[in-house]
């Protein structure tokens, strides 16, 4: 797991308490925070999933090579 993952699941996660305290106060302002805040946090997660992707991607390759 590497930094963008973890820090993407903070945010996704962190957006989804202050959405529902947003609800729970009936603060809108609150609520659509929680919510932009899970979007950037699911998408700082995709990024470091596409990281890792080619990281696995390169190592591979790196293995094939040295085997050849």
């Amino acid at each position: 797991m590497n930094k963008n993952q973890v820090n993407g699941t903070v945010k996704d996660l962190a957006g989804q308490v202050q959405e529902q305290a947003g609800k729970l106060v009936g603060n809108k302002e609150q609520e659509a925070k929680g919510i932009h805040k899970q979007v950037t946090g699911k998408a700082e997660k995709r990024l470091g999933d596409a990281k890792e992707i080619v990281e696995d991607a390169k190592d591979a390759i790196k293995d094939t090579v040295k085997r050849s």
